[in-house]
C-alpha cells in the first residue's frame, strides 16, 4: 500500500516498509521509508511496468529516460524470446508495448523463472519458449534484487 505524505513537502512520499527500495534512501520512524526527492519507483510484487522496445542496429533495444537508459539492448536469448512474442504484431520492429510484472496478470503470455546470476546480470528460463535468456544489470533499475519470476506480454502500440 502506498501512502502519500503531502504535509509540509510535495517532495516526500512514504512507502510501506515491505517495498524494496534503491540504495541511498533513508529510513524514518515507524517502519516507513522516505524518498527525497521523488525518485523512479522500484517495482513491487503487484506492479506492472511498460517499456517500448524497438529494433535498432539489428537488436531489440529500449529507452527509459526515467532511469537513464538509451538503446539498452536485450541480448543472449531474451532477443529470441522477444522475436517469438512479437511474431503476431505487425511492424513490431518500429516499436511495441512490453508489459511486465513479478506477478502473473491477465493476458500475460510469457513466464521467466530465475536460474542464476552471472556477470552482474541474471539468467532466466522461459517454460513458454523453452529457452534461457540473460537480463543485464539494467534489471536493477527496476528491481532491488533479481525477481524469482517475471511475467510479460507484448502488444501493438496502437490499441
Amino acid at each position: 500500500m502506498l501512502e502519500e505524505l503531502w504535509k509540509n513537502s510535495s517532495r516526500k512520499i512514504a512507502v510501506d516498509a515491505g517495498l524494496k527500495l534503491a540504495k541511498g534512501f533513508s529510513m524514518t520512524d515507524k517502519g516507513r521509508t522516505a524518498l527525497e526527492p521523488f525518485p523512479h519507483f522500484i517495482m513491487t510484487a503487484n506492479s506492472l511496468f511498460v517499456l517500448q522496445p524497438y529494433r535498432h542496429q539489428n537488436a531489440w533495444v529500449f529507452d527509459d529516460a526515467k532511469v537513464g537508459l538509451v538503446a539498452e539492448p536485450f541480448v543472449f536469448g531474451i532477443d529470441t524470446m522477444i522475436d517469438r512474442m512479437t511474431a503476431h504484431i505487425p511492424n513490431a520492429e518500429g516499436g511495441f508495448r512490453l508489459i511486465f510484472s513479478t506477478s502473473q496478470f491477465p493476458g500475460s503470455a510469457a513466464e521467466l523463472e530465475w536460474r542464476r546470476e552471472e556477470a552482474g546480470g541474471n539468467w532466466y528460463y522461459s517454460p513458454t519458449f523453452e529457452l534461457e535468456g540473460w537480463l543485464c544489470p539494467a534489471l536493477f533499475k527496476y528491481f532491488a534484487e533479481a525477481p524469482r519470476s517475471l511475467f510479460a506480454k507484448a502488444e501493438p502500440l496502437s490499441r
